[in-house]
């Protein structure tokens, strides 16, 4: 939403000053409710400090705080670099002096009843100063302003010191921007008018509630703060998110093989396997009806089959990428054509499911296997040599304090791995929170999108730092035999069937630049369709033709770079599902064959969708408040 955009925050009328105050009027409560609510505030309470002092009764105090970010380390440097250009430091003071000087001036002219223009404004997007009175009443208008022209200003401070190496730089763009979002005055109950007001009508009980909100997140984090972003109670699989009916007709240890009951009488004669990342469930493609990709591929036509991959533990730990490969794509390939008579599949690999997908093709086309006709890469990187923000969490220090601690439980947490993708969308996905649960005191709304977020997957040991080294830290894939799998050494250059690269402009975590770096990467030269899609790494991709949102932009040619892809790219109303199911479309041909059901062919039916190995979910929810009625 821009900043234009306006929700009503209250009664009074508008106006440059209109009001008193934001409040207009505060209100008692219920003091029964207030009273219970205080009472189960008081049990968690006491009953969080035990468990504290249970778990550190017999340790001793902790030494040094490792900075195993190595975030003090880069201050250090931008410390010295600022101190080594002092010139660039007073100009910057100098500039947010000035615009401090003109939001006095202008501020005063406001309180005098004149209309002036602003000296900051939020980014489009920015959903943090919605409410009315940032705009109406003057002193909020001061407090937003202000704060955005010190955000400006540190930003720029920053990014003024020369001569830090990139890792540095980076790293010093990422925790400043979390130490900006953080101070917001959106973020404090007395400076932001949504929570004042809340708090003055409803005489202090939003923030009792919003305590009790506070507790419960620690009871479910065992400890550690894992904010609710969305009432997990309201939603279970294959009843209202994971619904598209199927059968697990196929698994092994490290995944299970749906296939769908198809929705039309003739079908494609390959079918389509889709493959998505073991760091994320598979739902993620079947949230609801009607954006669901899974069922619409059924409605067009596709056999369709997915990877649910298993919840790792500790006896997986010694897991490889390999192992992923072999008991992945390969395994599955088998199963197939058990099931289907189809030697020939259609293949999507969504993000790191991509990247294992590339890694599979290398492999087969050592071992001249074409099982694999058609290959399709949902924002997938195979060249990581703009690995996004996601580039700040990976350097040799951090990768080997990962995994210490990865050796020491055999695979990573899936709630680290969630937090370092809240990080890249913090006021979106940590502190819009925060004011919502523990400020105004409210249950988050039930959002499938958010639970299936929350719903985190463990990454093995071994599979985890064979990943991080040689794809992040070496980019070892893109290289002639910069990886070998099974004793092969990978050449992606020697893969040359059809592929199709969906990748999305506001993509942080796999940034399209990139990901066109990986489609110049493969062999197929002409066979390589490169799509651009409109906003970010989920949104872009479930992005239904019934929605009709965001567009697409395609280029029949692979110029050598990115910008001159984009320079000559043509834009489509609409949504790319239609682009690449023309595609496809043209790939199978016009050969129909009778719809396949699961347990027809060759493999028998183990239990319906959406399966076991999907249900593994980690931590306990958050349990109903005793306030609730």
């Amino acid at each position: 939403m821009g900043q234009d955009s306006r929700v009503s925050g209250g009664s009074r009328p508008a106006g440059p000053d209109a009001g008193a105050g934001p409040a207009g009027g505060a209100g008692r409560g219920d003091p029964a409710e207030m009273a219970r609510v205080l009472s189960e505030v008081a049990q968690r309470t006491g009953k969080l400090l035990d468990d504290y002092i249970r778990k550190h009764a017999s340790g001793g105090r902790a030494g040094a705080v490792a900075d195993e970010l190595g975030v003090a380390k880069a201050f250090m440097d931008l410390w010295a670099g600022m101190l080594a250009n002092p010139w660039s430091v007073a100009e910057s003071q100098a500039r947010m002096f000035w615009d401090y000087s003109t939001l006095w001036s202008n501020t005063c002219l406001r309180m005098m009843g004149q209309a002036v223009e602003p000296v900051a404004t939020p980014v489009k997007g920015d959903n943090r100063f919605r409410d009315e009175e940032w705009e109406n009443y003057f002193l909020f208008d001061y407090l937003k302003q202000s704060y955005l022209i010190a955000g400006r200003s540190i930003r720029d401070a920053v990014a003024g010191v020369k001569h830090l190496p990139e890792q540095t730089r980076r790293k010093l763009g990422f925790y400043t921007r979390q130490y900006i979002d953080a101070v917001s005055p959106s973020n404090f109950v007395l400076t932001n008018p949504l929570v004042l007001r809340e708090t003055l009508q409803s005489g202090g009980q939003n923030l009792v509630k919003g305590l009790n909100n506070l507790l419960a997140d620690l009871e479910h984090g065992e400890g550690e703060l894992r904010i609710s972003m969305t009432d997990e109670n309201a939603f279970k699989l294959g009843v209202n998110v994971a619904t598209t009916p199927g059968k697990v007709v196929f698994q092994n240890d490290l995944a299970q093989l749906i296939q769908y009951e198809p929705l039309t009488k003739v079908v494609h004669r390959r079918p389509l396997l889709i493959m998505p990342p073991w760091i994320n469930k598979y739902y993620i493609l079947d949230l609801r009806e009607k954006n669901s990709f899974i069922r619409w591929a059924l409605e067009q036509g596709h056999t369709v089959f997915v990877v649910s991959w298993v919840n790792p533990d500790k006896q997986h730990a010694q897991k490889t990428f390999e192992d992923y490969m072999l008991e992945g794509p390969l395994a599955l390939l088998d199963a197939i054509e058990a099931a289907t008579g189809e030697k020939e599949v259609n293949l999507i690999g969504y993000c790191l499911g991509g990247t294992l997908l590339g890694g599979t093709l290398g492999y087969m086309a050592a071992k001249k296997d074409r099982r694999i006709a058609s290959a399709t890469f949902f924002v997938a990187l195979l060249d990581f040599s703009v690995p996004g923000e996601l580039g700040v969490f990976i350097d040799e220090a951090q990768v080997a304090n990962l995994e210490k601690r990865m050796h020491q439980r055999g695979f990573l947490e899936g709630s680290e791995m969630a937090s370092t993708f809240n990080l890249l969308r913090a006021n979106d996905l940590i502190w819009s929170f925060v004011i919502n649960n523990y400020l105004l005191g409210k249950e988050p709304f039930p959002f499938d999108l958010l639970y299936w977020n929350s719903d985190s997957t463990r990454m093995p040991a071994r599979m985890h730092s064979f990943y991080l080294r040689n794809m992040y830290l070496k980019n070892a894939l893109k290289d002639p035999g910069g990886i070998t799998l099974c004793g092969v050494p990978i050449d992606l250059s020697k893969v040359d069937v059809p592929a199709y690269f969906i990748s999305t402009v506001e993509d942080h975590i796999a940034p399209w630049k990139s990901t066109y770096r990986g489609a110049k990467v493969l062999g197929g030269g002409k066979k390589t369709r490169f799509v651009l899609g409109g906003s970010g790494h989920i949104a872009g991709v479930v992005n239904p033709p019934s929605a009709n949102k965001y567009g697409y932009w395609t280029n029949a040619d692979l110029p050598p770079t990115a910008e001159e892809w984009q320079d000559n790219a043509e834009w489509h109303q609409g949504s790319w599902w239609s682009d690449w199911q023309a595609w496809i479309g043209g790939l199978n041909g016009p050969e129909r064959v009778p719809a396949r059901r699961p347990g027809d062919g060759g493999l028998r039916v183990i239990e319906d969708a959406p399966g076991s190995y999907v249900s593994v979910r980690l931590g306990k929810s958050r349990k109903k408040h005793i306030h609730e009625k």
